[in-house]
């Protein structure tokens, strides 16, 4: 099938049943691996349709702009380009997230350290204060302060366009008060404050592997968020050496990390004399998150 342009005649029409069928046999022809479910979310979102509306109405026939709307949203995937970028947000923890090239992807997996972070801190789940580090997107850091509506929470990045996604995200989720955003390095920027909980999604990629990642991720993602350093490790480093003057007693400190390196990670905590040091798997039953409690 050519690439839709105008339609030939009546029984060449650009139906939506026709185009999504295009889509999803290039996108399988390319290694995609979910075609169909990449046709379906870009078609839909150039059309303003839901999958439901598009079954429904699978035999109408898009107009011109929106052809060329679908045909420029394909042509940037073939590309490489993250579908979350194409869609502008992504979901995460149920809760949809503006993104863009400023920002990480939210990734599935890092909701293992939101599930940490509530679990962990239930025993006083009324009040306390949270700082999320490398915040990103924000999404660690809203997802948590939705479910500890009573908390106050602090999200901090070194990238000043991420906080400024971060900052849209909080306000498109709306009804929550106690969130604040900080342009700084870790804990170099912050106001004097103990926190209970201390979460962080650093960027933990050992830097040589950095260049053999999908084209997805390499060549459209902040590298910021993404290089770790020579074994991934350098801000996990600075990150468990540092937080103890930043927590109270009884604090709790949760980082994701790599699905290899937990055991490193694990050390770290219990040489800097954290107890209680935790693996978390992530929902592909790979090692996520370590976490541990401040008890000195």
């Amino acid at each position: 099938m050519t690439q839709p342009s105008q339609p030939v005649g009546a029984s060449e029409a650009w139906t939506i049943r026709k185009l999504l069928r295009w889509a999803a046999e290039d996108f399988e022809r390319r290694g995609l691996d979910s075609p169909r479910l990449e046709a379906e979310l870009l078609l839909g979102h150039a059309l303003g349709m839901t999958r439901i509306q598009m079954i429904v109405q699978s035999e109408n026939i898009p107009t011109q702009g929106d052809l060329e709307r679908f045909r420029e949203l394909v042509k940037r995937r073939r590309s490489a380009e993250p579908t979350a970028y194409l869609l502008g947000q992504k979901e995460f923890y149920g809760i949809p997230f503006r993104v863009d090239s400023r920002v990480l992807v939210p990734r599935p997996d890092t909701e293992a350290l939101v599930e940490v972070a509530l679990e962990r801190t239930r025993p006083r789940s009324a009040h306390g204060h949270a700082l999320d580090l490398c915040t990103g997107s924000g999404c660690v850091a809203i997802a948590f302060a939705k479910h500890r509506p009573s908390w106050s929470v602090t999200g901090v990045d070194l990238s000043a366009d991420a906080l400024s996604v971060a900052e849209t995200n909080a306000l498109r989720v709306g009804n929550i008060l106690s969130l604040a955003w900080v342009n700084g390095d870790l804990f170099n920027s912050l106001p004097a404050r103990h926190f209970d909980l201390i979460t962080a999604n650093p960027p933990y990629v050992p830097s040589s592997v950095c260049l053999t990642l999908d084209a997805t991720v390499r060549d459209f993602e902040p590298r910021l968020a993404l290089d770790g350093g020579s074994d991934g490790l350098d801000l996990i480093r600075r990150i468990v050496a540092e937080a103890p003057e930043w927590l109270n007693p009884g604090g709790i400190l949760a980082t994701e990390m790599g699905h290899d390196q937990a055991g490193a990670v694990s050390e770290l905590f219990s040489s800097r004399g954290f107890s209680e040091v935790r693996c978390r798997k992530d929902y592909g039953g790979r090692d996520r998150v370590v976490s541990g409690r401040w008890s000195v």
